[in-house]
């Protein structure tokens, strides 16, 4: 397959500055950022703008199955993801993502979740009622390490004014965090109830934005720029018809593996990278730290109880395995699952009995268990794909992956597509 997806730019400028971008993605780029201009926001990317495929565009296919219409997890009916960009001097490059398994009020109409801890380095706010009732009663929100109590405390002031809401006296707030202070400074806890409340009343069905956004707007991945990534499965109709969608806040770091190819090492950028005797001609070895941490939600409309979705959520840590990462000590590695099936909702008044309801039994669910691995791996790629370079606290720039040295070596160890 062609990889020239980079030819024929044209220049957009905004606030003075050249934005270099494909032409056919000139309007749509505009669109994007029409809301930051409008506000006098920056635009969400402290040194550019140019357009990065996602990975199906250079020819990368992942695993056997189908993605859906939007390869993301706004695919299962129902999910949305909002985001707050935060952007702001040299030093703030932070966000916030919303993930709301239905449009509802989550507490009165909740669904049933699961929670698998891969490696328990951080701090996901909500956790224990979770694996312990199997079920989530908010919006799931995605932000940096420090900024997590303030996030819940916004989220628990947005529930609580939810019509219906008004005699709840508790809320469990599930938020989970990547430590993102390599480009942030992440001590200064900017992060509050106006980009929470934002993100959420952002949440759509539609096609969900990538890379250097949101809580990715600072992380790093396999010592490149990472971010929100995201991909989607389809079963066929003898197998269900479910949708499996993934969505990735990538920060983590090991051997960068795409498709089977070593991008990592030919890169000479990966883990333990001077243990190796292996160093780029005329320059050192640059290492990648490996710690960080990943958070990956896992969407899917199979009637789907707890007890299989921490099944199904254990299975998407293959797919992080199939990217090069260990699971290091120092990574915060957790996986949330959740099924949006109407007929598994927990309603604060059930109107008919459970007994009868229909739920995939334990030999039905490996075709899910195939479709969030790959789904898994390909919402990693694409936020590999779509982060931009930035330039953060301290003046440190984290170089986006290159994506030209990138396709050579998918095309030498025949990882792409013809």
């Amino acid at each position: 397959m062609s990889s020239n997806w980079s030819s024929k730019r044209g220049d957009i400028h905004l606030k003075g500055n050249p934005v270099r971008v494909p032409l056919a993605k000139s309007v749509s780029l505009v669109l994007t950022l029409l809301p930051s201009l409008l506000l006098g926001q920056s635009p969400p990317n402290a040194i550019s703008q140019e357009h990065r495929p996602r990975a199906r565009e250079i020819g990368l296919r992942v695993g056997i199955l189908a993605p859906g219409r939007l390869n993301a997890i706004t695919d299962v009916p129902g999910v949305r993801v909002g985001q707050a960009t935060l952007i702001r001097g040299d030093t703030i490059r932070t966000g916030v993502t919303a993930i709301l398994p239905h449009s509802g009020n989550l507490f009165r109409d909740k669904v049933p979740a699961a929670i698998h801890v891969g490696n328990g380095f951080g701090k996901l706010m909500g956790s224990t009622q979770v694996s312990e009732l199997g079920e989530i009663e908010t919006p799931i929100l995605l932000t940096s390490t420090l900024n997590v109590p303030r996030v819940a405390d916004a989220l628990i002031e947005y529930m609580l004014a939810l019509p219906g809401n008004e005699d709840v006296r508790s809320i469990n707030p599930v938020v989970a965090e990547t430590n993102d202070g390599l480009l942030n400074d992440i001590r200064s806890r900017p992060v509050g109830r106006e980009e929470v409340f934002q993100a959420i009343r952002r949440a759509g069905q539609g096609p969900v934005e990538e890379g250097s956004v949101g809580a990715g707007t600072g992380t790093v991945a396999f010592g490149f720029k990472g971010g929100i990534g995201t991909s989607s499965r389809v079963l066929l109709e003898s197998r269900g018809g479910y949708t499996i969608g993934v969505l990735v806040q990538t920060n983590f770091g090991g051997v960068l593996t795409i498709n089977g190819a070593p991008v990592g090492r030919s890169l000479h950028r990966f883990l333990m990278q001077e243990d190796v005797d292996q160093k780029p001609a005329g320059g050192s070895a640059e290492s990648d730290r490996g710690d960080g941490s990943i958070i990956i939600v896992v969407a899917t409309d199979a009637p789907v109880d707890a007890r299989n979705l921490r099944r199904l959520a254990a299975r998407a840590m293959l797919g992080l395995g199939r990217t090069g990462s260990p699971s290091t000590n120092g990574s915060g590695d957790y996986v949330i699952a959740f099924s949006t099936a109407q007929e598994l909702r927990i309603r604060s008044v059930q109107s008919s009995s459970r007994a009868a309801l229909r739920i995939l039994s334990n030999e039905e669910m490996t075709p899910l268990f195939q479709a969030v691995v790959e789904a898994t791996e390909e919402a990693i790629y694409n936020s590999l794909f779509r982060a931009t370079t930035i330039r953060g606290m301290g003046g440190r720039v984290i170089e986006a992956l290159p994506l030209g040295q990138t396709i050579e070596i998918l095309k030498k160890h025949r990882a792409l597509s013809e």
